[in-house]
């Protein structure tokens, strides 16, 4: 099944065209990734996808169906979520509080909250309950009273990602996740995105300018150049294909 997709996707600043018809579908269950030079367009494709840009022509659609008309703040609640290519965290906030933000729409009734009936009460901890358990998946446990601002760059990285997936995403849109890593935070961010789309089935897309990370982690690559189609394929495919 064809989890996210676009079609003639074309994006214009000004006199330059950014992206000029791209099409791409992102299967069900997949990691999928994104690659092409500096300027290829992929960060215009990602905000495209989830909602940030505008664009001049084409159709994106969430399992089957269109959400041209969608905005930012409503791809959450359909099960889309994104991190991007600068660290976005609360920076004074704790880890914890970081990963709890990530589920602010899943609080319900605000009302609720304020007056801390029963069923409120019940949602916080299971809420609560849920974010102990991904900072356990992404081996933030031992931080999580930790300030964001004080994490070493790879575990904010992971911060941001829990966060992320504190929504309870279907598709995670990953921006160059291991951009600025070391070796050792490379792998182990490789290792979760594996484990997190192998145990709880979420679809992965990502745009990575680091090929062993692309390479070891996806299902299938998309191949973009001056913002147009270049090439699509198993990992395989995209290393024997000369363009």
């Amino acid at each position: 099944m064809k989890h996210l997709s676009c079609e003639n996707i074309t994006v214009r600043f000004g006199g330059v065209l950014a992206c000029k018809g791209i099409s791409l579908a992102i299967e069900k269950g997949q990691v999928s990734g994104l690659i092409g030079a500096n300027g290829a367009g992929k960060t215009t494709l990602f905000n495209v996808l989830t909602r940030f840009q505008e664009y001049e022509s084409g159709n994106v659609y969430f399992k089957g169906d269109s959400i041209d008309d969608k905005k930012p703040h409503h791809m959450a609640s359909l099960g889309v979520v994104r991190t991007f290519q600068n660290i976005n965290l609360f920076k004074g906030q704790t880890t914890l509080n970081n990963i709890l933000i990530g589920a602010h729409h899943r609080l319900g009734n605000p009302l609720a909250s304020v007056f801390s009936l029963p069923r409120a009460r019940r949602n916080e901890k299971r809420l609560y309950a849920r974010a102990l358990e991904i900072a356990e998946m992404l081996h933030l446990e031992d931080y999580l009273d930790s300030t964001a601002a004080n994490l070493p760059y790879g575990y904010q990285k992971r911060v941001e990602l829990a966060r992320a997936l504190a929504s309870d995403p279907e598709v995670v849109l990953l921006d160059e996740p291991v951009a600025g890593c070391n070796d050792e935070e490379t792998d182990e961010l490789k290792s979760s995105i594996k484990e997190l789309n192998k145990e709880l089935g979420i679809t992965f897309f990502l745009v990575e300018h680091d090929m062993s990370m692309v390479m070891d982690s996806c299902d299938y690559i998309y191949a973009i150049n001056f913002g147009e189609n270049l090439a699509e394929g198993t990992p395989e495919e995209i290393q024997r294909n000369p363009d």
